[in-house]
């Protein structure tokens, strides 16, 4: 697994705020950050499961 400099990508994304952000605006942005680099870690190990075989459990067509 990358080592990630928390302290730089934090600073990256307040750079990347309006100057007239909330606090919920940033927690936002962590979440989102945070769930993306989740789902790829999750696929680059193999945790996926096929879209066909999510709708198949839900009973969702196609």
């Amino acid at each position: 697994m990358q080592t990630v400099n928390v302290k730089k990508e934090a600073q990256d994304l307040l750079k990347c705020l309006p100057e007239d952000a909330t606090w919920d605006d940033l927690m936002y942005k962590i979440y989102v950050r945070q769930a993306i680099e989740a789902g790829l870690e999750d696929s680059k190990a193999g945790r996926t499961v096929d879209v066909k075989e999510v709708r198949s459990r839900f009973g969702l067509t196609t």
